[in-house]
């Protein structure tokens, strides 16, 4: 039997706003617990919601974004439910009528393609706090610092039939997110964190499987390997001719294993009803179009752009997109050089290992763009041999910031004079005659090996400084 996979996502995005979606209380990340709340936080008697502008601002970029229809009107609903960290006893979401309705996500694949991803919809809601288990032993503690802090909940179609399908969504809409300046996507800090439903059937079935939900993954590594588990679990269960049962679950990564956490609930379980509190949203055409005209250029339009106008591959064009700051260096590269090709291969090759071996962010660097583009001029205007710039490179990782300066220190400069390179080939003819014999009665096979030999000589002669390109040429037409 031949199991597929079938797979809808939420994913909660925590919005770049610097207070919550209903109170004055600050958003930022790391605080004492509890040090950012007030009375509304703390659900106290009497207290009144008042909506966050700047929330509803970034709700409607989003759906601009990926060109969904947004919703004119929209309302908040309670979703009742009962936990500790959820002070009210209900959230306030959106569940009737949100703020962003269908549209259609265009995800890059790696190998080219373009997989369209149906969005249901994406409506605003206040998150709930964190209660924290080993604060104080053998008790549970509550932290409400993210109590109320404004998240748009993206859902789509169930699309997805493969974990490398979703990772390129998340990774997607990631980049997305980031170019437009709606949330940082931080999924360390729970800025972007992934429910992955999924349930299975037999290829050629048209109905659906009875699925599970796994819930708050926050690294593209962990849903990826989530969706394995949990597929191999469901598939071991229904080929025993067991149900599955529909259900929350928890993946841990160190046991390698999905747990159950709780039933699944539906909607009829949270009761939902409009808030009495909060007045319906209602957004004109004008405000639509005047934020639509201040949208920044998007990742899919970017990505095309850099293939189309720049002759880059569809995959480097994917790769130098995923993020705003690195598609911005490359452009400031690529433009100051005029060579793009050569700016995309520094960028995908001893930039990415640089920041991979230090494990920091192009942003935290020291790296500058101009000076890695005066990097590659000198390179291509002969100054420079691709072993004398991975030196040069080096340096302005370091902080180093004049190209020219750094060559002349370290003694760097390709001799490239026809004269000086006749005179190495020369005195290297006269003192290997031996071997200019051996390559002189060789085939053209065998002497495309020998002459490493005199390239390796004139190199050590000319202290690794000699144009490799003009030296071959020179050696050839001597030898020759």
């Amino acid at each position: 039997m031949r199991w597929e996979k079938v797979m809808g996502l939420e994913v909660h995005l925590q919005l770049a706003t610097q207070s919550k979606i209903f109170s004055s209380s600050s958003t930022v990340f790391g605080a004492e617990p509890n040090s950012h709340t007030n009375p509304l936080d703390m659900a106290l008697p009497g207290t009144l919601p008042v909506l966050n502008h700047e929330a509803v601002t970034k709700a409607i970029v989003f759906g601009l974004g990926v060109g969904a229809e947004i919703g004119k009107v929209s309302r908040f609903d309670r979703k009742n439910y009962f936990y500790p960290d959820l002070p009210k006893g209900y959230q306030i979401s959106q569940f009737f009528e949100p703020i962003v309705k269908e549209g259609v996500f265009d995800v890059p694949m790696p190998d080219g393609s373009i997989f369209p991803v149906r969005i249901l919809r994406a409506h605003l809601e206040e998150d709930a706090g964190k209660s924290v288990h080993d604060a104080i032993p053998g008790q549970t503690a509550i932290d409400l610092n993210r109590a109320g802090t404004p998240l748009l909940e993206v859902v789509t179609e169930p699309d997805f039939r493969t974990a490398d399908q979703v990772v390129a969504y998340l990774k997607a809409l990631h980049a997305l997110v980031t170019y437009l300046g709606i949330s940082d996507g931080n999924m360390a800090e729970g800025s972007m964190r992934c429910d992955v439903n999924l349930s299975l059937r037999l290829e050629g079935e048209q109905e659906y499987g009875t699925r599970t939900e796994l819930k708050n993954i926050n690294s593209f590594r962990f849903i990826e390997r989530a969706i394995y588990v949990e597929a191999e679990r469901q598939q071991d269960i229904l080929e025993s001719g067991r149900a599955v049962t529909q259900e929350t679950r928890l993946f841990d990564p160190d046991a390698d294993e999905t747990r159950s956490m709780r039933s699944k609930e539906v909607a009829n379980d949270y009761r939902y009803f409009p808030d009495p509190d909060l007045l319906p949203v209602v957004i004109d055409d004008e405000t639509i179009e005047r934020i639509r005209a201040e949208l920044p250029e998007l990742p899919t339009t970017k990505r095309a752009r850099f293939a189309e106008q720049l002759g880059l591959s569809q995959y480097d064009a994917s790769l130098l997109t995923q993020d705003r700051p690195t598609a911005e260096f490359f452009e400031a590269v690529a433009t100051k050089c005029n060579n793009p090709k050569s700016a995309a291969n520094w960028l995908l090759g001893d930039v990415s290992a640089s920041l991979n071996k230090a494990g920091i962010q192009l942003t935290e660097s020291k790296l500058v763009a101009v000076e890695l583009a005066d990097l590659i001029l000198r390179i291509d205007d002969g100054t420079l041999s691709s072993k004398m710039a991975k030196t040069v490179f080096d340096a302005l990782w370091d902080g180093e910031t004049n190209v020219d300066q750094i060559i002349e220190k370290n003694g760097l400069k390709q001799v490239s004079d026809t004269g000086a390179l006749e005179s190495i080939v020369s005195d290297l003819i006269a003192a290997n005659p031996a071997q200019v014999e051996q390559y002189r009665a060789a085939d053209e096979g065998k002497q495309k090996k020998l002459i490493g030999f005199f390239v390796g000589q004139a190199m050590k002669a000319s202290k690794g400084q000699a144009n490799p390109q003009m030296l071959n040429q020179l050696l050839k037409e001597k030898l020759g």
